[in-house]
């Protein structure tokens, strides 16, 4: 029996300045830059090991960056997975290092520059 099982992932984009359209869920910047973060994620996680049980992300929140950085956006999603009862528990030290190994060494996720020290895997 499988059962869905959900894991966080949070990264902090550097070439996005954090506005307070990203605040309100409503507003067509916020709107746009979730189908975009959503659909890096995804095509990122299907490609790794979790690949074939990968069900999707969906971007809960942005954040201004560390501090007050407000040239800085953080992202929080929440990404699900199929889960077989006999299976393995989520690997997340793997998992954030196969992210590393596709993101450039955590720089670079599609047209995003990423903070190096700031991906955060949490099973």
């Amino acid at each position: 029996v499988a059962t869905l099982e959900r894991f966080t992932i949070n990264f902090t984009i550097t070439n996005l300045p954090y506005t307070s359209h990203l605040e309100n869920p409503h507003s067509a910047k916020y709107n746009a830059t979730q189908r975009v973060t959503e659909t890096l994620l995804d095509h990122l996680l299907k490609e790794s090991s979790i690949g074939p049980t990968f069900q999707g992300c969906v971007t809960r929140a942005f954040k201004y960056g560390p501090g007050s950085h407000r040239d800085q956006t953080r992202v929080d999603a929440v990404c699900t997975y199929s889960k077989e009862a006999s299976a393995a528990p989520l690997d997340r030290v793997g998992l954030y290092h196969e992210v590393s190994n596709k993101t450039r060494g955590i720089t670079q996720l599609g047209p995003y520059s990423l903070d190096k020290d700031s991906l955060y895997v949490n099973g």
